[in-house]
């Protein structure tokens, strides 16, 4: 079962509601609540990275027997310095966007956080790309 979100960047009186899809898709299904507060934790994040940094981006969920697997790809400014991202309390957002309650650079730790396996790729000037992976069967779910 496979699902796109377009995710629109600067669009904040659309941010969370692909998360919130994703989240309404997965209790239809019978996930457990546990895994489905993780996945709504690590989209919620990416989507908003997407809204407060990109242009524009995509959330692709295919979930499987096994595991629910999550692609967010972006086209935006891109990461220069990955390791420094990850780090909590980094931020590169703006202060308008500070002043809204967002950028606490706390998004890319809580994405890596919330999942069983995570990788990131990035390239300057092209755009970001997570890939997140939910094991099922590790928590008893088949």
């Amino acid at each position: 079962m496979n699902f796109t979100y377009h995710i629109d960047g600067d669009d904040f009186i659309m941010a969370g509601e692909a998360s919130s899809k994703i989240k309404k898709v997965l209790k239809q299904l019978g996930i457990p609540m546990a895994i489905i507060r993780r996945v709504s934790i690590a989209t919620y994040e990416a989507e908003m990275n997407i809204v407060i940094h990109a242009h524009e981006g995509e959330i692709t969920l295919d979930i499987e027997p096994a595991r629910i697997l999550i692609e967010i790809s972006d086209q935006g400014p891109g990461i220069a310095d990955i390791d420094k991202a990850m780090q909590e309390g980094f931020s590169t957002a703006s202060e308008a966007v500070r002043s809204q309650g967002f950028g606490a650079g706390m998004g890319l730790p809580n994405i890596r956080r919330s999942c069983d396996e995570f990788s990131i790729s990035s390239e300057v000037g092209v755009g970001t790309t997570l890939q997140l992976t939910f094991n099922l069967t590790d928590k008893g779910v088949v």
